[in-house]
This record gives C-alpha cells, structure tokens and sequence, in this order.
C-alpha cells in the first residue's frame, strides 16, 4: 500500500498540476496541499525517520524562501513557487534536489522557448487549425507547471522515498 501512494501520488499531482497549468495558467493549491501533506504521511511509514523527514521539511522551506522571493519581484506565479516548494519536500535536501532543480531548469528554458516561439506564429498555428490551447498563445506568463512536473518525474526515481521503496522491495 505505501509502495502504491510512493509510486502514484506524487507523479500523479505532477501530471495534473501540469495538464491544468497548460489549459488554465493555474494550479490549483489543492494539488501543492496533497503533495505536501501526502509526503507527511507516507515518510514515516516508508521508514524515514524523524531526522530525515525534517531535512526534507527544510528543504521545502529553503525552496519556498528563494520562490517567495522570485514571486514579489514577478518573477514568478504563486502556483510555481506553491508547486515546487510542495515537490522539493519529496526530494530532502540532498543531491536528488539538486537535479530536480537542475531538470526543471532545463526543461523551464525549454519550455519558454516553445511558447515564445509558438506565440511569434500564432496567425499561422490558428490559420492552420492546429490544436493548440488558446492561452498558451494569448497570455503574458508561461505555464511553467509543466517544466516543474518534466523534472519531478525525470529526477523522482533518485528520491530517498524512491530508493526507500526499491530496497523494501529487494
């Protein structure tokens, strides 16, 4: 059962979180909520202890202080810096939130160049009839739910819950 909500939950929120951002520019706070609380209540169970589940919070905490910081200068939604606060507590602060990190960067700078892009041949893209969501092309922001979710699954299997789950089942 713990192995199930390790392997499902977060991905899971990770690709909704995603798929409304695309359609909506948003992200519901209720998915950063299941995120964050989920991992509270999984990490004990999967067998981390007390020590490391506060390394893990203060991840999230040092992760939250540098998106609130980027959130009041406008650089970035509330719901990014929500969304990657609640994903960094599944990471700890260690290595495998270096390479989220890392991952989201990446696919960030990608994803911004698509849209930039796309934007640049928005008469085209609509004269062709592809289907592209409507606010990707019209809105100022990018919806960079996307490229946080791209590195939570490129970066998840090396999480400690991950590597937790793989030795139990060993």
């Amino acid at each position: 059962m713990i192995a199930a909500c390790i392997l499902v939950i977060f991905p899971f929120c990770l690709a909704f979180a995603a798929f409304t951002d695309l359609f909506t520019m948003t992200i519901p706070n209720r998915v950063s909520g299941i995120l964050f609380c989920a991992f509270v209540a999984v990490a004990p169970l999967a067998g981390l202890g007390i020590e490391q589940i506060g390394i893990h919070i203060m991840a999230a905490t040092l992760v939250f202080a540098v998106c609130f910081c980027l959130f009041a200068v406008k650089v970035m939604g509330g719901g990014d810096a929500k969304l990657l606060t609640a994903s960094a507590i599944w990471f700890g602060l260690n290595a495998s939130l270096a390479m989220f990190l890392f991952y989201v960067s990446i696919f960030g700078a990608i994803l911004t160049l698509v849209v930039l892009f796309l934007r640049k041949q928005e008469n085209a893209i609509l004269a062709t009839g592809v289907p592209v969501p409507h606010l990707l092309l019209t809105a100022k922001k990018i919806p960079y739910g996307i490229a946080i979710a791209l590195g939570g699954f490129a970066a998840y299997p090396s999480s400690p819950l991950m590597r937790v789950m793989f030795a139990q089942l060993s």
